[in-house]
């Protein structure tokens, strides 16, 4: 639909996004990592890793070879998983653009838990839509609504570069691209013929990101901001006193 490029959103609570680059290094350093295995280790890996709905509801079972963590981890360890290069990249596009913004917002901490209950919302609803599918869910995509709404509910008229059907440069309020996307994705869930794409999953994480937000975010943090933050002022030498001027003995007396 679009892919985002920049936002003029500067930080102002938090100094570094540490959270949004290290979890953007973890999905890298996970797909060069399973990726770089022979097809057949690559695709036990998704099995054991991805999100199964059919054994998270306990209605199938993987051979015992296959299982690498409990279940239950898998509601987490499905979204630093991606199908190729592609996938990646696009999931993690949106995480730098709009992650850090939502980080500034939240924390670090809270940041990192709006993060993962997002994934975790966004498996469960995908469950919840196909609890009979052996089809492992895999991506952080579900996470990545997460942001993007939060993003949106938090600074709604702040200007973002995206690249509209991946060709045209615009520079909108973040209200309209985001508020399209999201939009699409619900339709996608409601009317949306049953792909590769789980859109399950990204309304999952579109209902968590919006409700997370709300009481994660820090206390002095806004919501709907209404104008675009200015850039913050650059940093200036103290004013120093101007020096005296001597001009000769007053005629009523010394200058003081």
């Amino acid at each position: 639909m679009f892919i985002p490029l920049y936002d003029s959103n500067h930080l102002r609570h938090i100094k570094h996004q540490y959270v949004t680059i290290g979890l953007i290094a973890a999905n890298v350093i996970i797909f060069f990592l399973t990726s770089s295995s022979d097809e057949y280790t690559m695709q036990a890996r998704v099995l054991g890793l991805g999100y199964v709905p059919s054994v998270a509801f306990d209605k199938a079972t993987l051979p015992a070879e296959l299982v690498l963590v409990p279940s239950l981890l898998t509601y987490v360890t499905y979204a630093f998983l991606h199908n190729d290069i592609f996938h990646l990249g696009g999931n993690m596009l949106f995480l730098w653009v709009f992650g850090d913004n939502v980080e500034d917002a939240l924390g670090y901490w809270r940041y990192l838990l709006f993060y993962l209950l997002c994934a975790i919302a966004g498996a469960l609803v995908h469950g919840l839509f196909m609890p009979d599918s052996q089809q492992p869910l895999i991506g952080a995509s579900g996470a990545i609504a997460g942001i993007v709404t939060a993003y949106l509910i938090l600074y709604p008229r702040v200007k973002v570069w995206i690249l509209a059907f991946g060709r045209v440069p615009l520079h909108i309020p973040a209200y309209m691209a985001l508020g399209l996307w999201i939009l699409f994705q619900l339709f996608m869930l409601l009317f949306g013929e049953t792909d590769q794409i789980s859109w399950a999953c990204h309304a999952g994480g579109i209902v968590a990101g919006a409700l997370l937000v709300l009481v994660l975010r820090s206390r002095d943090v806004p919501l709907f901001e209404q104008e675009e933050p200015a850039t913050p002022p650059a940093e200036s030498a103290p004013p120093q006193p101007a020096p005296p001027v001597d001009d000769g003995p007053a005629p009523w007396g010394p200058r003081r």
